[in-house]
């Protein structure tokens, strides 16, 4: 029996029925929010070189494999897949794959059953170790351009704390965790590349490779920060004023946002129909503000819903307003809410660990910049509501 050929004939079933799997799956979070397409990936192409592989008239295309869970690999470090998540997969595919042919291997001689079992198994080991293989190699090439970044990040850091000594004290503070954790995981994991004896662990290595990368993502986002509320303070922002869809750039932020918000079981309603069809502004500056209030809420409300509204105003002005039902600001804080590396603190914690006071503070510069300003309503255990107020067409 040729059960290559039932495979060929069941290889969609097997495809629907392993993204249903991976969709369900608690343990490859990294696939919520991700489309059919984005999981399906090269799977297909994997399925249809096993198809090549157990048929006794084809050469084996051993290539295909090799070169199709390759490419898997690489887009599943840029998605931010983890090794882990990666193993499963595959594990869920062996298994969906077996109980598709299991009637008909059934229906085999032991001679068949063996072989075909053996080579279905040989050909998912091999797309599993290429497959890491390309992640690594991505996750090598990721952490190469991070280096270069901060490199870059760092002449420009260097001369600015050079230039403004009042929060050099706080900065070192906030640089001080994420840097030690990107030098010692980055000292240990070279140091194993250095010894002679081949290192066995290698998932081992591949979660302090994660750890680097994580606290670097972290930096680089508070470096961002800090020179993006420099250039400002300094003068260097220069509007780039063009037609504008409003209602487009919100439903493209609100899109990006998304999974942070299923993350948290939170709903993001969005009621901007009353807001201009087309308005002259920044549109890189103003996606900036909307990205950073949005992101804002999510990260400081635990249940609820995130609201965003649009209307028109006289005097040719309009507002959008992003309201959640968060912690609330206190009455004593409000006024601060807009100062640099001023954050909110809950009832359990301090502040929150992501935050580095400077979002607001860069929005409430970035809406000035827009010949607007910004409002701001809340209520401790309630909610906060920031209403952007902005002309319809921006002035240089």
């Amino acid at each position: 029996m040729d059960f290559s050929q039932v495979l060929a004939e069941k290889r969609e079933s097997i495809l629907d029925k392993w993204i249903v799997a991976v969709r369900k799956d608690r343990q490859i979070e990294s696939a919520d929010g991700l489309s059919y397409t984005a999981i399906k990936n090269h799977i297909p192409d994997v399925l249809k070189a096993m198809v090549t592989v157990l048929s006794k008239s084809q050469d084996n295309n051993i290539q295909s494999i090799v070169i199709a869970s390759f490419e898997h690999g690489a887009i599943r470090a840029e998605q931010g897949f983890d090794p882990a998540e990666i193993a499963r997969e595959y594990h869920l595919l062996r298994t969906i794959i077996l109980d598709a042919l299991q009637a008909d291997l059934l229906s085999g001689t032991p001679s068949e059953i063996i072989r075909s079992m053996r080579l279905i198994d040989a050909i998912v080991d091999e797309a599993i170790a290429q497959c890491f293989k390309s992640y690594v190699e991505e996750r090598f090439r990721e952490l190469q351009q991070l280096q270069s970044s901060l490199t870059l990040h760092n002449e420009e850091l260097t001369r600015l704390i050079s230039a403004n000594q009042e929060y050099l004290s706080q900065l070192a503070h906030e640089l001080k965790h994420p840097l030690t954790s990107i030098i010692g995981y980055s000292d240990l994991f070279l140091r194993q590349q250095r010894r002679k004896t081949k290192v066995k662990d290698t998932s081992a290595n591949l979660e302090h490779i994660e750890r680097v990368l994580r606290n670097g993502r972290q930096l680089l986002h508070l470096i961002n920060n800090i020179l993006e509320l420099s250039r400002y303070d300094a003068g260097q922002i220069k509007l780039q004023l063009a037609p504008t869809d409003v209602r487009e750039l919100i439903n493209n932020v609100c899109e990006m946002l998304e999974p942070l918000a299923a993350g948290k079981n939170l709903k993001i309603v969005v009621d901007c129909d009353r807001a201009a069809k087309e308005l002259i502004t920044d549109y890189f500056q103003f996606q900036q503000i909307v990205t950073n209030l949005i992101s804002n809420a999510i990260r400081y409300t635990e249940s609820g819903t995130i609201m965003i509204m649009c209307q028109m105003l006289e005097n040719q002005r309009w507002a959008i307003a992003i309201s959640d039902t968060g912690i609330g600001i206190a009455p004593e804080n409000q006024a601060q809410i807009f100062e640099p590396y001023f954050r909110v603190s809950s009832s359990d914690r301090s502040y929150l660990p992501d935050s580095t006071g400077l979002g607001l503070a860069i929005v409430s510069r970035l809406v000035k910049l827009l010949q607007g300003q910004i409002n701001l309503v809340s209520e401790v255990g309630v909610g906060s509501t920031f209403t952007i107020i902005l002309p319809l067409e921006a002035k240089i």
